[in-house]
């Protein structure tokens, strides 16, 4: 199916959250405990947050829910939850839905827009750091405790912080398909990551977590993600500017 059919809009119906609850359950196996309830996007709606829907022939098949956020006095966007139906992963609705969250914070003169995610995901640390120029400085020990998702595998739910600088020229850059400039190699170090087997997973989180905690308490940022067929590799540079 073309890319074209794919509309994303805002959303603001009770119906259209209940549709997204349902998302909810089919894209993460959630149980009644770990959704998010209808409510809580209604609260979004009118508090300034964000919820854009990805429809394709009428049916919703993806969404991003977002809150804003006040940190050093500074407005921000916490993007909570990004879901895509399996069936429709091949038509670019992710992205589609993040540079509408963007297009939107820098309307509204939001500069920053960030959420979490999985270390241990080579897929969305290269379409984070890659495909939308997050930069990411820090580690979240068991970000939201033990969750009913099979996705989880049982693992405490570690998470990186992506800092989506919205309107940085780094965003720019990579938005462009261009890679922006690496630092003096001599400050660049790499964190590696497998696709493995479950019982490993455990202690292959354990070396990623205090790897990052470490580098991050040096100073160092992480840049880009360097994809190989079963994993791949985080780069970070000590010099890396905020945005």
């Amino acid at each position: 199916m073309p890319q074209e059919f794919v509309i994303i809009r805002p959303c603001h119906t009770i119906e259209e959250f209940e549709e997204m609850v349902e998302l909810e359950f089919r894209v993460w196996g959630f149980g009644e405990r770990d959704v998010v309830p209808s409510q809580m996007y209604v609260v979004a709606s009118k508090i300034g947050g964000q919820i854009f829907g990805a429809f394709v022939a009428g049916k919703l098949a993806g969404f991003v829910l977002a809150y804003p956020g006040i940190r050093d006095g500074k407005l921000y966007l916490h993007s909570h939850m990004a879901a895509v139906l399996p069936e429709f992963r091949d038509l670019g609705i992710g992205r589609k839905l993040k540079l509408a969250q963007r297009d939107d914070a820098i309307t509204r003169g939001i500069s920053l827009i960030e959420w979490t995610f999985d270390p241990l995901q080579s897929r969305n640390a290269y379409f984070n750091l890659c495909r939308l120029g997050v930069v990411v400085r820090r580690y979240l020990l068991d970000a939201y405790g033990s969750t009913s998702s099979p996705l989880h595998a049982g693992l405490p739910t570690d998470r990186l912080v992506a800092e989506w600088y919205v309107d940085s020229q780094r965003v720019k850059e990579v938005l462009s398909g261009r890679e922006p400039p690496r630092g003096d190699s001599i400050q660049r170090v790499h964190i590696a990551i497998k696709d493995d087997s479950p019982e490993e997973m455990l202690a292959i989180q354990q070396a990623v977590r205090t790897h990052f905690q470490q580098l991050f308490a040096n100073g160092y940022t992480a840049t880009w993600f360097e994809r190989e067929p079963a994993g791949g590799t985080y780069v970070l540079e000590r010099s890396a500017s905020r945005t």
